[in-house]
């Protein structure tokens, strides 16, 4: 028996309700798509065209060169010595001052660097390469003394890596001291690290934003994609990168910046290679490394001396702290290589990925818990030594790091 037509189910009627609906819904998932698509597409083209960017200007500044070593025999002798004199004459010989300190290696880099002060003196570059016989071992041997030493959790006094580091990376200033109160001026600093470098990515460093910077530093890698020196980078708004592969930053002004591969602004940064203008390290008082008090470490957190000095420098605000996203150099040829090659160009399709891994990531992640942690113990230390705040509260980490014979660890 057939049922009344006000009792039959109306299913077309209801589906025909629906149906603007679902495809408002359709037309904006595919307006979405689209943007996303184009937007990778410009991303894309933006990368291109940095490849096809003119070669950075000449020099015309006088440049102190500062660099540490220890243990880098095997780069010095297949990379670094050559990439430096090559540097030096790429700058003008007239316009240099090479500043070496070695640390107490136990390889051979002694002998590396003496073979490169021979070159350097053919050359008549000027120069101040300082060996030092004093080890890691001969360091931690020493009786505590009162700064640069904490208690461990197992009860022992240890030496700090943070301050030695600090130390041993101010040596490399008694040569420009000595220059400055003789009169003689410098335009800028550039610090190297044991890194595989050309001199064309000098001259595009010291060209970052312009020649405009408090700050200038290079992109580092060990292991690419993935970027080396996490302890000193700080984005814009000073927290950790999200990501140690592109586009690598949560804040938007630093991720903005970076996915156009323009110099992306950050509170802080390292990364191999940084330029720095001379003022704040010939003022007085001059602009040095620096560890955080012992008295703060003792609570469990540490900051990097080449995050700090940033948080130090008085220019750092107005000027600006710039990484240079096309100036990459690597701990090793192959990471050089592999990171400069035609080959590490990102596809539209890599593009695409790797943005929405970092919307992922800013979506599911939060710095706040872990920044809170240290901000609870940065409070306890200032309330109860009556300490005024650490400036460089954006260096911190929930680490305590020691100086081991052979290197170093987290305890």
């Amino acid at each position: 028996m057939q049922k009344p037509d006000h009792l039959m189910p109306r299913h077309r009627s209801y589906s025909f309700r629906r149906r603007p609906r679902s495809h408002a819904f359709r037309l904006l998932a595919l307006l979405l798509v689209l943007w996303d698509s184009l937007h990778c597409i410009t991303l894309y083209t933006r990368q291109i065209a940095i490849l096809s960017a003119p070669p950075p200007p000449r020099n015309t500044k006088r440049i102190f060169i500062a660099s540490q070593h220890w243990n880098d025999a095997r780069l010095l002798r297949s990379h670094w010595n050559k990439a430096l004199v090559a540097l030096v004459q790429e700058l003008g010989v007239e316009n240099v001052f090479v500043s070496i300190y070695e640390s107490g290696s136990y390889d051979d880099s002694k002998d590396a660097l003496r073979e490169l002060d021979a070159t350097l003196e053919r050359l008549q570059v000027r120069r101040s390469v300082e060996l030092s016989d004093v080890s890691h071992a001969d360091e931690i041997a020493q009786q505590p003394t009162e700064h640069g030493w904490i208690k461990t959790p197992d009860g022992e006094t240890r030496m700090r890596r943070i301050l030695f580091l600090a130390t041993v990376r101010n040596r490399v200033f008694q040569s420009l001291e000595h220059l400055t109160a003789a009169g003689e001026h410098f335009d800028s600093v550039l610090f190297l690290n044991d890194v595989v470098f050309t001199p064309k990515d000098v001259l595009r460093l010291l060209d970052t934003n312009g020649g405009h910077y408090a700050a200038a530093c290079s992109m580092d890698f060990a292991k690419p994609p993935e970027f080396y020196d996490t302890f000193a980078l700080r984005d814009s708004q000073g927290h950790e990168a999200v990501m140690q592969t592109w586009p690598y930053f949560r804040s938007h002004v630093s991720r903005y910046a970076a996915e156009r591969f323009l110099p992306v602004p950050v509170a802080s940064c390292w990364n191999g290679m940084v330029a720095m203008p001379i003022d704040p390290f010939v003022a007085s008082p001059p602009l040095r490394f620096r560890g955080i008090p012992d008295s703060l470490a003792t609570y469990h957190v540490e900051a990097s001396e080449c995050c700090l000095i940033h948080a130090d420098n008085p220019f750092s605000t107005s000027k600006g702290v710039f990484l240079n996203p096309n100036v990459k150099v690597g701990y090793n040829s192959t990471a050089f290589d592999a990171v400069n090659s035609p080959q590490a160009i990102m596809s539209p399709f890599n593009i695409w990925t790797a943005v929405w891994k970092n919307r992922v990531l800013r979506f599911f992640t939060n710095p706040l818990f872990k920044e809170h942690v240290v901000r609870l113990r940065l409070r306890k230390w200032s309330t109860e030594t009556e300490q005024s705040s650490e400036r460089g509260e954006f260096c911190l980490i929930n680490e305590m790091q020691i100086l081991l014979e052979k290197g170093w660890k987290h305890v």
